[in-house]
C-alpha cells in the first residue's frame, strides 16, 4: 500500500515501485527518462519545496533531469531562455500565477507539453488550465505512478508527431536522415558529435542556449565548468560551418551562451 506524505495543505501518495521501475517506450528496452538518444529535460514550477522535493526526486529516479523554479516569474525565465520536453507547472504560484505562465509560454510559441498541477479540483479550473494551454491536468492529492504515466504518456504523443526529415537555416541544411550537411550547396563533413551539436543549435535557432544545456543535450554531462569541451566543440563547428563563408551564423552571447542565426 502506497506511503502518504503531507506537503502543505493535502498528502501527496509517494509511488512504492522501485526507481526506474515504470517502464519507457514499450518493448523498446527505453528507459523513462531517456528517449532517441538523449534524457529528456523537465522543468517543474512549484513553490512548495516539499511537494518539489518529492515530483523532482520521482522524476531522477525515473531518470529524467530536472529544472525547479519556486515562482511563476523564475519558471518563465527559464521555459524562455532554456530548452525543455515538457513542464510541470503548479497554478498557485508567487509573483506570476501559473495560468499566466502557462499563456505566456503558449505566447511565446513554445510547444512543450504542459501538465498542469493544482489543489483545485474543480470543473472551471480544469478548463481554465486546458484553455490557457496545458495539455493535462492532474489535481492534488495525487501519486508519483500517475504522473509519470501522465508524462510518458505526453511524451510518446510528441514524439509521435511528424518530425521533420531536414532542418533548414538559411543557407545551411540538415539532413537527419541521410546524416549529411550542406551551406550554400557545399557538403560540410562533420564527425558524429559534430553533427549533434549542429542539430540541437539548429532546433533550437534564433534562442539562446546555454553551456549547460548543451552538455545535458549533446554530451549528456552534468554541469562542469572547468570543463572547456562545449567550446572546443563550437570551436570546430565554426571552423567548418562558419570559417569558409562570408555571413557567419554561430554567435557567442557572452554570460549565456550560444545561438545559431
Amino acid at each position: 500500500m502506497a506511503n502518504g506524505k503531507r506537503s502543505g495543505r493535502y498528502y501527496i501518495t509517494e509511488n512504492t515501485a522501485k526507481p526506474g521501475g515504470a517502464p519507457g517506450r514499450k518493448g523498446s528496452g527505453v528507459p523513462p527518462g531517456k528517449e532517441q538518444g538523449k534524457l529528456m529535460r523537465i522543468l517543474l514550477i512549484e513553490d512548495d519545496l516539499k511537494t518539489a522535493e518529492f515530483v523532482a526526486k520521482g522524476l531522477a529516479q525515473s531518470g529524467f533531469r530536472t529544472c525547479h523554479a519556486t515562482d511563476g516569474l523564475d519558471g518563465l525565465f527559464k521555459a524562455r531562455a532554456e530548452s525543455f520536453d515538457l513542464a510541470i507547472i503548479d497554478i498557485m504560484l508567487p509573483k506570476l500565477d501559473g495560468f499566466s505562465v502557462i499563456e505566456e509560454i503558449r505566447a511565446a510559441r513554445l510547444t512543450l507539453p504542459i501538465i498542469v498541477l493544482s489543489a483545485r479540483d474543480s470543473v472551471e479550473s480544469k478548463i481554465k488550465g486546458l484553455e490557457k494551454g496545458g495539455d493535462d491536468y492532474l489535481s492534488k492529492p495525487f501519486s508519483f505512478a500517475e504522473l509519470l504515466a501522465r508524462v510518458q504518456a505526453l511524451l510518446r504523443r510528441a514524439s509521435s508527431a511528424a518530425e521533420p526529415t531536414t532542418l533548414v537555416v538559411g543557407d545551411l541544411t540538415l539532413d537527419l536522415i541521410a546524416r549529411k550537411v550542406t551551406r550554400a550547396g557545399q557538403a560540410v563533413d562533420l564527425q558524429p558529435l559534430e553533427f549533434q551539436l549542429l542539430e540541437y543549435l539548429m532546433r533550437n535557432h534564433g534562442r539562446v542556449v546555454s553551456k549547460t544545456t548543451i552538455l545535458e543535450h549533446v554530451w549528456e554531462y552534468n554541469f562542469d565548468t572547468q570543463s572547456n569541451i562545449v567550446e572546443a566543440g563550437i570551436f570546430r563547428l565554426r571552423e567548418k560551418v562558419d570559417k569558409p563563408f562570408e555571413t557567419k551564423m554561430i554567435h557567442t552571447v557572452r554570460g549565456f551562451g550560444y545561438v545559431l542565426e
